[in-house]
């Protein structure tokens, strides 16, 4: 009977070498697998006072940075659409500003002390160099809530002042 419980227990050892061995096989192709998908599409998000301490480090990462567009600033080489223009930190933050260059269309909502971020690199001039279509820009007084419901509060008081019979429940 020993004979047979050595038999016995030999495929069982045997089977969970091989459920082990599968296990870490699959284990170690997801772990490459994300890794490889991780570090190909990461990008830092940064604000312009923590790129500007750290330029070495960001430098030809991949990045999106956020700041405002110092007034003034926005240079367009003529006939062209190329842009130059300064970020400088928004008034919550430490003060800093970084040079930035981009050429393509920008939107309706760019210009000069818009909140931005850009999507790009650090260049070894320490620039960020923006994608193409990597602005993000918004006009603060367009998304500030006390603004609309103002504006709500206008339209409501037109439509009641136009003449138009009001229901009372």
């Amino acid at each position: 009977m020993s004979d047979q419980a050595e038999a016995n227990a030999a495929p069982s050892r045997k089977g969970a070498i091989k459920v082990v061995a599968t296990v870490l096989g699959i284990g170690a192709a997801v772990t490459l697998l994300l890794t490889a998908s991780i570090s190909s599409g990461s990008q830092y998000y940064k604000f312009v006072d923590e790129v500007v301490s750290n330029t070495d480090g960001f430098r030809g990462k991949k990045l999106k940075v956020h700041g405002i567009v110092a007034d003034g600033s926005i240079e367009q080489v003529k006939g062209t659409l190329q842009y130059r223009f300064k970020i400088q930190s928004k008034p919550d933050r430490p003060p800093a500003a970084i040079m930035a260059t981009y050429e393509g269309l920008v939107p309706d909502t760019f210009k000069s002390g818009a909140e931005v971020v850009v999507q790009g690199s650090l260049t070894a001039d320490n620039q960020v160099a923006i994608i193409p279509d990597g602005i993000m820009a918004k006009c603060p007084s367009k998304y500030n809530a006390d603004d609309m419901d103002k504006q709500d509060k206008k339209e409501r008081q037109q439509q009641a002042g136009n003449g138009a019979p009001q229901i009372k429940l």
